[in-house]
């Protein structure tokens, strides 16, 4: 985003978080070639991140996707380390020629609220009326509206990076230490469509995921990045 952009999002940034409230976390995502970087974040407690924290597997897509022509995302389900779900809506920001920018995120915990709605529906109903009818289940993830996947916010490059070769791996079925250089090549392809590489560090992170030296990942990428243009 150029500056006079990025000043007015952070604006307002700041300007929804003090009208929704505590339990909304909203994020400023900048976007800079093809790197994004969290520029403004307000109620961070929620999903445990800073202005330090990577972005998400799904924001990185949408940087490699340019948004896939999209202008938001409305309603979809988020995750935080702590496994709090989250309802997560994304706005792209776009210059002048619709190329994305930026994007404003706001992730919305209302655990609270589903609580107080238990009570007060026990205090209706002092049996079993909750657990049968409205009582929220934490093991099953609200699916996305869309049909996307779940987000997950991560705190670090690390966990962010680990996260979306657990999700390739579990995918694929295969355990890791049986993988083949050809499921290795084809699943650091998977990652670089992902955009998992513009993570500072990547490389290393995939590597010990994978259980194979830096020099293999960056010989398998490097395969990979000439593949694809020659295609």
């Amino acid at each position: 985003m150029n500056r006079a952009m990025l000043k007015q999002y952070t604006k307002l940034v700041e300007f929804l978080g003090l009208t929704l409230g505590p339990s909304y976390e909203l994020t400023l995502h900048d976007i800079n070639g093809k790197t994004s970087s969290i520029v403004a974040i307000v109620n961070g407690s929620i999903s445990g991140r800073d202005l330090n924290s990577p972005p998400t597997s799904m924001a990185l897509k949408a940087v490699e996707d340019n948004a896939a022509g999209k202008d938001y995302r409305i309603n979809y389900t988020g995750l935080t380390n702590s496994g709090k779900v989250l309802r997560s809506s994304t706005y792209y920001i776009k210059d002048s020629g619709g190329h994305l920018a930026g994007m404003l995120c706001i992730n919305f915990d209302d655990s609270k609220f589903q609580a107080f709605t238990s009570q007060l529906f026990q205090l209706i109903h002092p049996d079993n009326y909750v657990e049968n009818n409205i009582a929220i289940r934490s093991d099953i993830l609200e699916p996305d509206m869309e049909g996307g996947e779940t987000e997950h916010f991560n705190d670090s490059v690390t966990s962010a990076a680990y996260g979306v070769v657990q999700d390739v791996l579990n995918e694929d079925g295969i355990p890791v230490d049986r993988l083949t250089q050809t499921e290795k090549i084809r699943i650091v392809s998977q990652l670089e469509q992902r955009g998992v590489f513009r993570l500072k560090g990547a490389v290393e992170h995939v590597s010990k995921a994978l259980q194979s030296s830096p020099a293999s990942i960056y010989r398998y990428l490097t395969k990979v990045r000439e593949e694809g243009e020659a295609k």
